[in-house]
């Protein structure tokens, strides 16, 4: 395969950045879009060029590192499925593709496709634990849970903190990430004792890093690779409304 391809290559945060285009022959259909890319830099590197910077780790879909916007949509043109599990095979010969890094006001551009993605970090930190006895594990059984609620938080689980749903989002909300850490401990009966301080730590700080506003769009749920679903925004919303009536506060403040 030969294909053209238009990247975002940004030197630094204070660089304005720009398109650049680069050929790239010989590409298997077979190659990941990361593999391709790392063709790319071999190249790039030989001719003593920059290569260009894009984050990566597993490569197997599981950590959730490789966030790109390619030709529009977040992580590519194949849904449920992150840049580094898509295959060369799903572009044409010829084609010109566009790669460019997550565009949002909380991730900022660090270098060409890289963002810096410490806000989810930042979330996290502000309700993602449980309070638990230290020791040896409790016996499995020991901890009745209902099979919907397992279902559910296990669903909420497979969240890999990637960021496509705040690319996605025309508001670049990060809720789908915040609902479905929420959700995750909110379901399980260890993650009570800080349900609702929880969710209003968690929303704090996702508003506070600079995320936008959830207007229930969907395009999280569309690009996200493990199929969160909408409805988990919906549970954190319940919890939400919950929280604030505890702690008093009057409806629109």
């Amino acid at each position: 395969m030969n294909l053209t391809l238009r990247i975002w290559r940004q030197s630094g945060p204070g660089d304005k950045g720009r398109m650049v285009t680069y050929p790239v022959a010989d590409i298997s259909p077979d190659m990941s879009f990361l593999e391709m890319l790392d063709v790319l830099n071999e190249r790039l590197t030989l001719a003593g060029e920059e290569p260009v910077a894009f984050d990566h780790d597993c490569r197997e879909g599981i950590c959730g590192a490789c966030g790109m916007v390619i030709n529009g949509n977040a992580h590519g043109p194949q849904r449920g499925t992150t840049a580094c599990q898509l295959h060369m095979r799903h572009f044409t010969d010829g084609e010109t593709i566009d790669i460019e890094p997550w565009r949002a006001r909380a991730f900022p551009v660090v270098k060409d496709l890289v963002v810096d993605r410490n806000a989810f970090d930042r979330i996290i930190a502000a309700g993602g634990y449980v309070t638990a006895p230290t020791g040896s594990a409790p016996e499995a059984h020991a901890t009745p849970v209902a099979k919907a609620n397992a279902d559910a938080a296990f669903e909420a689980a497979a969240c890999i903190g990637c960021g496509a749903c705040v690319a996605a989002c025309p508001n670049g909300s990060g809720m789908l990430f915040t609902a479905a850490k929420v959700t995750q401990l909110g379901l399980l009966p260890q993650g009570q004792p800080e349900r609702y301080t929880r969710v209003l730590g968690m929303v704090d700080a996702h508003d506070e890093a600079g995320f936008g506003g959830c207007t229930n769009a969907g395009e999280c749920t569309a690009v996200c690779p493990k199929g969160i679903p909408l409805s988990t925004i919906g549970r954190l919303n319940r919890d939400y409304l919950r929280a604030t009536a505890k702690r008093g506060d009057t409806p629109g403040t």
